[in-house]
């Protein structure tokens, strides 16, 4: 079975991509066949996810190969890609039914599962860039899939303008990487890496490829202030929404993973990406809050936790930012495919405001509450900051319900309820790291490199930021917010005018050309 399953990990994606072959007005004259093909194909990418994931956690060794790498890593990112690929390939069999170009949709959507899909697997740096480059231009073409619309046109300009730039990051990357480990195969590249750092002879190439998968990886995963494409992408259709949570917006996190023993050995390429991190998943947090759209709220939101994952990587928890990747693709592909009976449920809903008496204990507690579940379960903040500073953000969810407990002195049960469902998020959430991190030990490096005070004072800070984001948020619902709250507010709404700033500057450029071929 070991020998046969990278040649069904390759199925799926050779499917795939031959389907996107059939050129668009044949697809349309055929759109039902173009389903069936590109459906069959994901529900092997899919298939074939079970059973390597199933196949590394039963034998625990990685199958490494000159063009299909699968260990751990690439096992967990074809669960992932394969799952939500084949819901959103059937989903768009019935959400485009009746359109006229459903089979170039289809056309389109094969692409681009099958580069993401080739991309997980790639054994070698050369098929990875060219997958990385795929993914790129498969989704440029799904982007315009409706074309007329200005908005589609200006977020399909503003990704490719980015795309290309990351692109260019990543085949330099292998250019030096190449030059420097004299390696392109993934095994090879990780055994290379790991024995120049134990010999401590890491040359400043590796330093320099290190620094450039970190900028392609920021650019890709819509890192600040390479983000305002991703909340325009509203024009396309909804599995386009969908799809990009299964590996698109995560693929320069998975590259970071994927390369995670040439990150590792590089504090600038570390402290890069821990604070454009850090502050971009500030910034989509604080303007997520402020969107009224459900599906602009969802690509904030978006931008927000691909900044968590940045700064997971940035502290060298990459088994935790692989993990973040796996729970974020699932989640917030499921809120777009089922965004529209959202909207229709939606209520107002009035919160009351919390004084700051009971909210700022019930904040420290939460906090204080998350490390010592960290300290008790062997994963402290002072070895281990990257899981313990999501930890306490993910912690703070549960603050307004903690202080209401605490301001309602007559209801100690709730109180107590309260506690006790905090302490239990704490508990699975660090027993889900620590499985993570025993999943993905053979495949990711064994240490990163030693850092500055930079690291602990930036997750110190990412920390602070949050509790007073909340704190924030919790003033707004006060019957008179105050003037810097309101005008915070505004500012937010707007996404403190960066969007604006890019779509002048595209302005001076060309349109891109209507319509999807």
């Amino acid at each position: 079975m070991e020998f046969l399953l990278p040649w069904l990990a390759a199925l799926g994606p050779a499917i795939l991509l031959a389907t996107s072959l059939v050129p668009a007005a044949t697809a349309d004259r055929d759109p039902g066949r173009m389903r069936r093909v590109a459906t069959g194909g994901a529900l092997i990418g899919g298939g074939v996810g079970i059973l390597a994931a199933v196949t590394m956690l039963w034998t625990g060794r990685a199958l490494p190969g000159a063009l299909i790498h699968l260990d751990a890593v690439s096992a967990t990112m074809l669960l992932l890609v394969g799952g939500i690929g084949a819901v959103v390939v059937d989903y768009s069999r019935r959400y485009l039914d009746g359109d006229p170009h459903q089979g170039r949709f289809m056309k389109w959507i094969a692409l681009t599962l099958g580069a993401v899909l080739v991309l997980v697997v790639a054994g070698n740096l050369i098929l990875l860039a060219l997958a990385w480059i795929g993914t790129g231009l498969g989704l440029q073409k799904l982007l315009l899939f409706y074309g007329e619309r200005k908005a589609a046109q200006v977020a399909a300009r503003k990704n490719l303008l980015t795309s290309r730039v990351a692109d260019a990051g990543v085949l330099l990357a292998v250019l030096v990487i190449w030059a420097s480990l004299g390696e392109l195969s993934i095994a090879g590249i990780q055994h290379a890496a790991r024995d120049a750092a134990a010999a401590g002879t890491i040359g400043w190439g590796v330093h320099l490829a290190a620094v450039l998968l970190a900028v392609a990886a920021l650019i890709k995963s819509a890192q600040f202030p390479f983000h305002v494409w991703l909340p325009e992408v509203m024009e396309t259709p909804t599995p386009v929404s969908a799809l990009l949570h299964a590996g698109i917006i995560n693929a320069g996190g998975f590259l970071l993973v994927r390369l995670a023993d040439v990150v590792a050995v590089s504090a600038g390429a570390l402290d890069l990406l821990l604070m454009l991190g850090a502050f971009t998943a500030m910034l989509g947090a604080a303007v997520m809050l402020t969107q009224t759209s459900v599906k602009v709220n969802l690509a904030w939101s978006t931008v927000a936790q691909m900044g968590f994952m940045m700064m997971q990587v940035g502290l060298g928890a990459f088994a935790a930012a692989l993990l973040h990747i796996f729970a974020h693709g699932l989640y917030k592909a499921h809120a777009f495919l089922s965004a529209g009976s959202v909207v229709a449920d939606r209520r107002p809903e009035k919160l009351p405001p919390l004084p700051f008496r009971v909210l700022l204990p019930a904040l420290a507690g939460a906090v204080g509450l998350v490390l010592l579940v960290g300290w008790a379960l062997g994963m402290p903040a002072s070895t281990d900051p990257g899981p313990a500073v999501l930890g306490a953000v993910l912690v703070m969810a549960l603050v307004p319900t903690l202080a209401t407990g605490a301001a309602a002195r007559d209801n100690r049960a709730f109180l107590l309820r309260a506690l006790g469902v905090a302490g239990l998020v704490a508990v699975l959430y660090f027993g889900l790291q620590l499985a993570a991190a025993a999943l993905m030990a053979a495949a990711l490096p064994p240490a990163v490199t030693e850092r500055t005070a930079l690291a602990p004072a930036l997750s110190i800070l990412a920390v602070l930021s949050f509790a007073a984001l909340l704190v924030l948020n919790v003033a707004r619902r006060a019957p008179v917010p105050g003037r810097v709250v309101e005008a915070l507010y505004v500012h937010l709404v707007n996404g403190l005018y960066v969007n604006a700033a890019a779509n002048r500057l595209l302005s001076r450029f060309k349109p891109a050309a209507k319509g999807s071929n």
